[in-house]
C-alpha cells in the first residue's frame, strides 16, 4: 500500500517521496518548531503541527483498518471480513449493469453486430472439404450407377475430379453466404441467441465460478490496486485540514 510520488525538478529527478510519510514528517517538524521558537510563533506552530499530525495519523489508521485487522479495534479489516459481500456486489454489478437482457439484446441488434458473421471465404479455405467429396463417391457407388462405374475402374476413376469439386464447392458456398437471404437468416439466428436465457445463464455461471475462486486476500489486493493511488492523498489532506484547524484554533484561544 505504499504511496509514492515522483518529484521532478533540478536535483530531485527520480527521487521517490512517500506522501503519507512526508505529511507526518512535515507535521512533526511543525511541532518541533513550536518547541524551538519563542513567542509569538511557538504556539501557532505547535497547534498547527499537532492538529496536522492528528489528522494525518487518523486518516492513515483508517486506511490501514480497511485492509488489515487491528486487535482491539472493532470494525477493522472491513474488506477481508466482508469479502463475501464484495463478491456478491461484484456479481450483481456485472450481471445487472453489463450483462442484463437489455444490454445483450442491444449489442446483437446494433449494426456493428454484422461483424459477428464470419467471412466464409476465409473459413472455407481452412475447412477440409474431402469428406464432402468422399460422401459424393459413396452416394454414387451405392446408387444404380455403381455397377456401371465399376466397369471403368470404380470410384478411383473419379479421383481426378476431387480438386475441381472442392474448388467449385468453395465458390458455391461463398456465393450462398453473400446472398441477402443468407445474411438475414444469420441475423435472425443471432437475434434468437441474444434473447435466449441460455446465454445469460451461461454468463452468470462463468462469473460465479470465477468469483468463487477469489479469496479474502485476493479481494483485498484487487480493491487495494484500484484505489491505492488515491488513498495516500487522504492522509495528505487530513494533515492539511488538521493543520488549518490548528492554525485557526490559535487565534480563537
Amino acid at each position: 500500500m505504499s504511496q509514492t510520488l515522483s518529484l521532478s525538478g533540478s536535483g530531485t529527478s527520480g527521487i521517490l517521496f512517500d506522501k503519507r510519510l512526508g505529511t507526518n514528517l512535515v507535521a512533526a517538524a511543525l511541532i518541533g518548531a513550536g518547541f524551538w521558537f519563542s513567542e509569538p510563533w511557538n504556539e501557532t506552530l505547535l497547534y498547527t503541527g499537532l492538529f496536522a499530525l492528528s489528522g494525518a495519523v487518523t486518516n492513515w489508521l483508517a486506511i490501514y483498518m480497511l485492509f488489515e485487522r487491528v486487535p482491539g479495534l472493532y470494525g477493522s479489516g472491513v474488506i477481508p471480513l466482508h469479502f463475501e459481500t464484495f463478491k456478491t456486489s461484484i456479481h450483481e454489478l456485472i450481471m445487472h449493469q453489463f450483462f442484463n437482457r437489455e444490454n445483450v439484446e442491444q449489442f446483437f441488434a446494433d449494426s456493428e453486430s454484422s461483424k459477428l458473421i464470419p467471412d466464409f471465404e476465409q473459413v472455407l479455405k481452412k475447412v477440409n472439404l474431402n469428406p464432402a467429396f468422399d460422401s459424393l463417391l459413396e452416394a454414387i457407388e451405392g446408387s444404380s450407377f455403381g455397377p456401371m462405374l465399376s466397369m471403368v475402374g470404380g470410384v478411383q476413376a473419379l479421383e481426378p475430379l476431387r480438386e475441381p469439386f472442392k474448388e467449385k464447392l468453395q465458390v458455391a458456398v461463398h456465393k450462398i453466404s453473400e446472398t441477402d437471404a443468407f445474411k438475414e437468416a444469420m441475423h435472425e439466428q443471432l437475434e434468437d441467441i441474444s434473447v435466449s436465457d441460455d446465454i445469460l445463464t451461461k454468463v452468470d455461471v462463468i462469473v460465479s465460478r470465477r468469483l468463487a475462486e477469489l479469496t479474502p486476500e485476493m479481494v483485498k489486493e484487487i480493491i487495494e490496486r484500484m484505489i491505492q493511488e488515491h488513498l495516500g492523498w487522504l492522509v495528505v489532506w487530513g494533515g492539511v485540514f488538521g493543520g488549518l484547524i490548528g492554525l485557526v484554533t490559535t487565534f480563537i484561544l
